[in-house]
């Protein structure tokens, strides 16, 4: 999860990962939900689950203890007591690629996504190290092993080439190759690798204690920070065009159901095509989705005045906006888990998903007469 989840993606103000368990505990059953609720931590330990994974953090504001009389730590004592670990992925998950948007667009049908608001690669350097051609593979392998060399999925990622180096040891060096004042030219190979900044000291500190050379030649070179295929929400397109009306209702066909289902906001004859979403409550970025294009942006938790700013404006700058439950947007990333987990470790790990809707809207009442225009 860490590996397609990393922690350092998450918001300063978030709390991921392991809430509770042991890490070297073994496990076969894994429960996936959006919330650490009485009803999900209930369906896990029915299931005999040893782990629960939800998108919500259980622990999200600061806590000084988990006492059995409190809501939340009853849960934690409870997890505890029934051998069940649980663990969160929020925010580093909204980031990801693919995360929880993906998921969503995917439900909804539209190819082509790309980042609403992508966010730039970690700060890296690119390693350029000279060493003798014998020794290239082995510091190579060493350097990937300290984080060197990671390009998206790929790892150990390296470009080498060959050439001459030449120099000559002063009194007091103590050289692997050549004597003292005299010139020695060597076969070397030029290897480069990315190394990003957070492993800078420890590869760096690698190479000194690897590399046959008692002074090992090198550069860092700053790389610019570019934009990558993660960051929040996504935009893509729909096969075809249709009416605002009729998407609405194809989006309450294909999400979860909930007692809340969806509303929409602009003109139900107008066509849209490109759609923007985000997972959860992205009211904030529905200028950003009018800026990409979007002719519909669905999203969580919409306001009353940001949302009639936002289609006030009609013609050829409106944007529609369709407002769906928390928990219908975030819901199908768990699906999206499920599989990826099943494809990892097969049937060693019983993978399953809960369908407990844990949406806090119970009820639904639609008014008795149709609003007026």
């Amino acid at each position: 999860m860490e590996e397609w989840f990393a922690p350092r993606w998450a918001e300063p103000w978030d709390a991921v990962g392991l809430v509770c368990g042991d890490p070297d505990d073994g496990l076969g059953r894994v429960l996936l939900a959006v919330d650490a609720v009485p009803l999900t931590v209930d369906e896990a330990l029915d299931a005999g689950a040893q782990l629960l994974i939800t998108h919500h953090p259980l622990l999200l504001s600061a806590v000084h203890g988990v006492p059995a009389n409190d809501p939340k730590g009853a849960l934690v004592h409870r997890m505890v007591r029934g051998g069940l670990a649980h663990f969160v992925a929020h925010t580093n998950a909204d980031v990801a690629d693919p995360g929880v948007s993906d998921a969503l667009g995917a439900w909804l049908g539209l190819s082509r996504l790309r980042p609403l608001v992508a966010q730039p690669d970690e700060p890296s350097d690119k390693l350029v190290v000279f060493v003798p051609v014998e020794d290239a593979e082995r510091l190579t392998d060493v350097l990937a092993a300290e984080g060197a060399g990671a390009i998206g999925a790929y790892d150990r990622c390296a470009w080498t080439s060959v050439g001459t180096g030449t120099f000559r040891p002063r009194d007091g060096a103590d050289p692997a190759v050549g004597r003292i004042g005299e010139i020695e030219t060597v076969r070397e190979s030029r290897v480069e690798m990315i190394v990003p900044n957070r492993r800078r000291d420890a590869v760096i500190a690698a190479l000194r204690a690897n590399h046959p050379y008692e002074e090992p030649a090198f550069d860092l070179l700053a790389q610019t920070a570019l934009p990558t295929r993660r960051g929040t929400g996504r935009v893509g397109e729909l096969p075809e065009a249709m009416t605002l009306r009729a998407f609405t209702q194809h989006a309450a066909a294909v999400l979860p159901a909930t007692a809340s289902g969806l509303r929409a906001a602009g003109d139900p004859d107008q066509a849209v095509r490109t759609i923007a979403v985000c997972g959860g409550s992205g009211g904030a970025l529905a200028e950003v989705a009018r800026a990409a294009g979007a002719d519909a942006y669905l999203t969580a938790d919409l306001k009353h005045h940001p949302t009639s700013e936002a289609v006030a404006e009609r013609g050829s700058n409106g944007m529609a906006l369709v407002d769906a439950a928390h928990w219908a947007t975030e819901a199908p990333w768990l699906d999206a888990v499920a599989d990826r987990l099943r494809d990892r470790f097969g049937t060693t790990v019983d993978v399953r998903v809960s369908r407990r809707v844990t949406d806090p809207w119970t009820v639904h009442a639609s008014s008795p007469q149709k609003a007026s225009p």
